[in-house]
């Protein structure tokens, strides 16, 4: 049946510097293109054939998948990019360095902000320097669903329409589907996926680079979940 891959970008210039990066369009590092091109070639050696493929509009993700269909010899697939797969946005908090932020509002706080399913982070005001609303590749959204700051919960609510109106179809349909995008956004698609609790959903880690492979039946319950490790 219908497989669907899941992979996290390659590191980024801002993974490597410890900071929060969010919606902050942050390149990949030299590992982070190692780690993609290694997915790629991973994923060719597996045989897996893609019919769709859908990143962010962020280009450390856009460039992840670049390199895993150059490198599979998949580039010509239809591509679509969405602001839905954004990683989450965090806030006030993006570009901060996390050690320096812990060292300042506590170990504890910051786990919160990063881990928990439904804290928010402190939000970054519409006309704060760096905020989205003034970034053209969200210029035909509404503002007012444009965030200053998102959980989890929030950026599930965020990416189920991407899944119902666009993979879900394919999937039932027997097309296999690839997302390039972020640890939190892919975070959140496995939460739904795999039924995992608000609780146990704060221990799962998306590795940078690694591709993550779902197996459904024909009604869309996951069936099988494998890692094509490093």
């Amino acid at each position: 049946m219908a497989k669907l891959v899941l992979i996290r970008h390659g590191q980024s210039e801002w993974n490597l510097a410890n900071k929060f990066t969010g919606w902050v369009d942050v390149d990949l590092s030299e590992k982070g293109v190692e780690e993609a091109k290694a997915a790629g070639n991973k994923i060719k050696e597996s045989g897996l054939k893609f019919d769709y493929a859908y990143t962010s509009v962020l280009k450390r993700a856009i460039k992840t998948l670049h390199y895993v269909l150059e490198e599979s010899d998949q580039l010509w697939i239809p591509e679509t990019k969405t602001w839905r797969l954004n990683e989450r946005h965090y806030g006030a908090l993006q570009g901060l360095n996390k050690k320096e932020t812990a060292e300042k509002y506590g170990d504890d706080q910051v786990h919160i902000w990063r881990r928990s399913y439904d804290v928010l982070p402190p939000l970054l005001d519409a006309d704060a320097e760096g905020s989205a609303v003034k970034d053209p590749r969200y210029a035909n959204l509404d503002p007012n669903i444009v965030p200053g700051g998102e959980n989890l919960k929030v950026t599930l609510e965020r990416v189920m329409p991407f899944w119902e109106d666009q993979v879900a179809p394919k999937l039932l349909d027997g097309k296999n589907v690839i997302i390039a995008a972020h640890g939190n956004s892919l975070r959140a698609l496995s939460k739904y996926i795999e039924r995992i609790s608000d609780d146990d959903i704060m221990d799962l880690e998306m590795a940078t680079g690694e591709p993550v492979v779902y197996d459904f039946d024909d009604k869309l319950n996951m069936t099988n979940k494998t890692k094509l490790g490093k």
